[in-house]
């Protein structure tokens, strides 16, 4: 007997939306498979097995995330295919701060009416997100939530594991004073800070397109710029060149994040010159009245990532980073101190 519940319907769910939304998605999740999937989407769980080949002590890494009130603008512009990149780089992103390379990827999509072509698109986002850092997407859940949230809104959120040999982990023990510091540039404002973007450009129907002298596109298109995602570049660097930390810049910006790849004892001396400001930065500071402390301690300010590595090592870094698509900047070195950040 086919399934399908009349009632359930009449409350608001319909339970053959989320079949069709999953027989849609299906081709957007085969792109992501890898070596190590065993099984499709559909089930009771998402199976992988892990190679453990050649590592002495492997470690599990997880992330999980969302994306915020970005989310927003997705609704404003009635654009929902890339909103998933975001939910797989906040997460992506962070696992590789330790090291690890991402296997695998899970969603969870609350919507308030399952649109099964909505539903689609946002999945496609995801496993795009997937193939850009090389993990699998191997499950989630849609989650039809009809008196909770408005019919036209929904929520995305993931969960990742990565794996890494325990001792070539990244922790930052290894820092020394004078190794650099190297930026590798952002897309955008990424997912973080978007309470406070929407309340500077007064985000809605009527000033999402709006266009400035500073951006190349309209507003929405410009803020909506997935997270970029920096796995691939980064695991390449690994192979050659000692890493000793990462920071993946994300809400609290230069403030809060770069102090967490220091360890005890050490601050990064930062150029400000040198750092690849992006026009929006410019543009929210100026129309917002937002301090340059508020914007540093908010937004990414133009670098999506911070490592450090060995002053001989820095040439060489930056061109390995070059080659796979990375265009670094040297934003500084790390030095003593307790002050965090310090900006010269």
């Amino acid at each position: 007997m086919e399934s399908f519940s009349e009632s359930y319907k009449a409350a608001g769910v319909d339970i053959t939306a989320g079949y069709k939304s999953v027989e849609l998605m299906k081709k957007h999740v085969a792109r992501t498979n890898i070596p190590g999937v065993v099984s499709g989407i559909g089930g009771f769980g998402g199976l992988f097995a892990p190679d453990f080949k050649g590592m002495e002590e492997p470690v599990l890494i997880s992330g999980t995330d969302g994306v915020g009130t970005k989310i927003k603008l997705a609704f404003l512009l009635d654009k929902h295919n890339t909103i998933g990149i975001d939910s797989v780089a906040m997460c992506v992103n962070d696992v590789i701060c330790c090291g690890a390379k991402p296997l695998f990827f899970l969603d969870y999509i609350a919507i308030g009416k399952n649109i099964p072509e909505k539903v689609a698109s946002i999945v496609e986002g995801i496993a795009e997100g997937c193939v850009q850092s090389g993990c699998a997407l191997i499950g989630g859940e849609t989650a039809e939530h009809p008196g909770l949230m408005p019919e036209n809104e929904y929520d995305v959120a993931g969960f990742c594991v990565g794996i890494a040999d325990k001792p070539k982990m990244i922790d930052g023990s290894k820092l020394t004073q004078g190794d650099v510091l190297i930026g590798l540039r952002s897309s955008g404002v990424h997912s973080n800070g978007f309470s406070l973007v929407r309340k500077i450009f007064d985000i809605d129907e009527n000033t999402i397109n709006n266009t400035y002298p500073e951006l190349d596109k309209p507003l929405g298109e410009t803020l909506l710029t997935p997270t970029k995602i920096y796995v691939k570049p980064v695991l390449a660097l690994m192979e050659q060149v000692e890493v000793k930390a990462l920071s993946h810049i994300t809400g609290g910006g230069f403030y809060e994040n770069i102090p967490r790849m220091l360890k005890e004892g050490m601050s990064a001396e930062i150029k400000k010159d040198n750092i690849p400001v992006l026009p929006i930065f410019n543009l929210m500071q100026r129309v917002g009245g937002i301090s340059e402390h508020d914007m540093f301690n908010t937004f990414n300010m133009g670098v999506g990532m911070v490592l450090a590595v060995a002053e001989s090592d820095a040439g060489k870094a930056i061109d390995i980073l070059k080659e796979n698509g990375e265009d670094a900047v040297v934003l500084g070195r790390v030095i003593e101190g307790s002050e965090g950040v310090v900006f010269v």
